[in-house]
Order: C-alpha cells, then structure tokens, then sequence
C-alpha cells in the first residue's frame, strides 16, 4: 500500500477501490475454510510462506453495517470482546478520516507476543463502509522488548450493507510476523484463528447497540470529527515502517504441542 514503500501518504479513493477489489475478488484466492457462514482464503505462491494475503468474510444477520462500523472504531468497547488484545490506544490524528494507533495482541504461546504502529483511514460510503491501515514508525513509539513489532502491509475491512439491519464483513490482512514460523501456526491463522476472530466481531456487533447506550452514547469522533480531541500528527514525523529494519526471531522449532489451552477456546 506504501507506493513504492518510501513515503508516508493517506490513502486516497483509488486505494479503498483497490482494496474493495480485493475484497470481492476470488481470482487468484484459495479458498481455506468455509463452515458456518465464515469462507477464509489465502494469497501466496507458497503454502509455507508467513507473508500470505488472507481474507475472511462473515455474513452478520441483525447486525447493520453501521454498527460494525462503530464496533471496529470503538476502541474502549474492544477491550470487551477483542480477547487476544494487550493494548490498543490512539496516538494522534492526521485528517478527519485518517491518525495514528498503536495495538499489542497475545500470540498463541509459546511464541512471543507481536504489536503494531499503524496509520489507519477510513471512508463511509452510503450503506457501506472501509478501514483500512498499514505500519508506520513513529519517534516517539519504537519498539519494545517484550514485544516483536510486526509489519501490517496491508488489512482492512470491508463493510457491505445486505438488506435492512444486515451487513457482510470482509477482512483482510498481509502481515509480516518478523519471524520465521512453524508451518502449523500458518495453518493455524486460516483454520482457527481468522474463523473464530470473525465470529468475535459478529458477536460484538449483536451486543454493541446496549453496551454503547450505557457509555457515552453521543460520543462517536470516527462520525463526528469535531468530537476529536486526539492530538494532531504530521505525516513529516511519520516514516514506513519496513520488515528488513526489524528484529527477525527464528521460532520454527516451536511445537504445536506446547499450546496453551486458552487457545483453544471456542
């Protein structure tokens, strides 16, 4: 998404058209999974390679496409539902429709836990909606030592309206895990952990509209701009964040066996 790979930029309405593509399109995607209304499929020449393009869609019924929207915003309500989540917190603010987040999540053990600093845009469009982000670097949040800070290349989501008060959420994601990885966690992300993360927000979006009547309920800065107090971010202080900068950790010798059993969890 960083043409070119050198400056920061905001994506502009050819790059969620881009992205919109991707989504919809199901030429040159493998299909990896498909059970109870979640499909996962992955991009990439090889079956072992980490930095695959995989993408998930869910149909949600008695979930409309604006509450998703707001659930996928609503960074205090994802401390209720998002389970793999350390931290998440927004840095600063570049447009009305663009800043700058940071995001930690629990990697199955025994593998080190990732986070990401990304820049983050989004485009209501009528009935539908996208986000879409990818890894920058920001001075004043380099990486950490409990942490192996991963490269988001690309990810998003797509949110289409499907008839009155139902939507189809897509997702995809290129993400490099700065570590060599075992085949079975590759395996894994398609046939467990991507399913299960859509079903999570399915479930989030059911319960939102009550959960969001008791907090704040007007306060909503991804729809109302002036709502935002974050402070302002020059794209000048931002640079790509590039995977060959980072720490790269060899944990393909790590079984399967190890797991802990919270990962199993339905």
């Amino acid at each position: 998404m960083s043409r070119g790979g050198e400056m920061v930029y905001i994506p502009d309405d050819s790059d969620f058209s881009s992205f919109r593509d991707q989504c919809e399109s199901l030429e040159g995607w493998h299909c990896r999974y498909n059970k109870a209304g979640v499909t996962v499929w992955s991009q990439g020449q090889e079956e072992n390679c980490a930095v695959q393009k995989i993408k998930t869609r869910i149909s949600c019924k008695d979930v409309p496409a604006e509450t998703l929207y707001d659930v996928l915003h609503d960074t205090h309500y994802r401390k209720k539902w998002d389970s793999n989540m350390i931290e998440t917190y927004d840095i600063g603010r570049l447009t009305v429709n663009a800043d700058v987040g940071y995001y930690s999540w629990k990697c199955p053990s025994p593998l080190k836990n990732r986070d990401f600093v990304t820049l983050r845009s989004w485009l209501p469009l009528g009935n539908d909606y996208m986000i879409i982000n990818y890894s920058v670097k920001h001075p004043k949040y380099p990486p950490r030592k409990d942490f192996v800070r991963a490269v988001s290349l690309q990810t998003g989501y797509l949110i289409k309206a499907n008839g009155a008060g139902a939507c189809v959420l897509y997702y995809l994601t290129q993400v490099d895990p700065r570590g060599s990885l075992p085949k079975w966690v590759v395996n894994r992300v398609s046939q467990f952990v991507a399913p299960k993360a859509m079903k999570k927000i399915y479930k989030a979006g059911l319960k939102y509209p009550e959960w969001k009547r008791k907090h704040d309920p007007g306060y909503k800065p991804w729809v109302y701009p002036e709502q935002n107090t974050l402070p302002s971010v020059s794209l000048a202080e931002l640079s790509v964040q590039h995977a060959d900068s980072l720490e790269n950790i060899d944990e393909t010798g790590l079984s399967e066996d190890h797991l802990s059993t919270s990962d199993h969890e339905a």
